[in-house]
């Protein structure tokens, strides 16, 4: 099944863009930006739900009976997480919105990464394993498009960044995956309004957590996984950006506290 639904497809796609496209210099990677870019509207309700979710965790931080809860069961961590539950219940919100498009990556990134090692075909073993296990669609006719052409800007997309400067190898795309991903993860994260809040410890780490994994396998792995991560990033921030929602103030440490409201004289 894996190779059916995941595999098969994902490599057709991307060699039908590249074919497209006009399979010459930097057009692979034009194709995994527009194969994410397709992934992105195919994953739309989901990222929509994402949006909602965020905001209306944002709005429940302006909750009275939400706030009175946090003030009432501030020492009883058990009694706090279970009203809280049962206000989400009530209200119908999903606290783990913004955590489920990025666990759903996970198969797209795995697909994608075998996508790519087996479009490239790079060696005459790569090209008879592409032909023996009818990776291709018989009625596309990919074989005058093997090998691909790689090259990237400075990259070769089917292996890891490789880029010296003064002998010294700089992770450049790490670095900007890794950034890219705690931006957005940032700017979905609903302000917190108390430090015993379960959910937000946990957003909290995944704001952590994402970006380092992201960037280890911006680092360790085909380099065109991280133009997917960028492209995937930068349109997530774009999309979010354009609710008006954005929680930019979340960027600056400490910054993703609910700011007190001031009473008017």
């Amino acid at each position: 099944m894996w190779e059916s639904f995941i595999i098969q497809p994902m490599t057709n796609l991307l060699l039908w863009i590249y074919n497209v496209l006009g399979h010459g210099p930097h057009t692979f990677g034009l194709a995994i930006i527009l194969f994410t870019i397709l992934i992105r509207a195919i994953t739309w309700p989901l990222n929509a739900q994402q949006v909602k979710g965020a905001q209306a965790m944002q709005e429940l931080q302006n909750d009275k009976e939400w706030q009175e809860i946090q003030k009432k069961y501030a020492k009883d961590r058990e009694k706090l997480a279970q009203e809280q539950m049962r206000i989400y219940q009530v209200r119908g919100i999903n606290p783990f919105a913004s955590c489920l498009p990025t666990l759903v990556q996970f198969p797209i990134i795995i697909g994608l990464y075998q996508s790519i090692n087996r479009a490239m075909a790079s060696s005459p073993l790569d090209m008879l394993k592409l032909a023996r296990t009818a990776s291709t669609y018989s009625f596309l006719n990919f074989d005058n498009l093997i090998p691909l052409n790689s090259k990237f800007l400075w990259m070769d997309l089917g292996r890891p960044e490789s880029i010296a400067i003064l002998g010294f190898a700089l992770p450049t795309l790490a670095i900007i995956v890794a950034l890219t991903t705690y931006v957005q993860t940032k700017l979905t994260m609903p302000p917190s309004t108390n430090p015993n809040d379960q959910t937000a410890a946990m957003n909290g780490m995944m704001s952590i957590y994402m970006p380092l994994l992201l960037g280890w396998f911006a680092l360790n792995f085909a380099s065109g996984i991280s133009v997917y991560f960028i492209t995937s990033n930068l349109l997530g921030i774009a999309q979010y950006a354009a609710t008006g929602r954005a929680n930019w103030r979340n960027l600056l440490p400490g910054g993703n506290k609910q700011q007190p409201t001031t009473k008017k004289k």
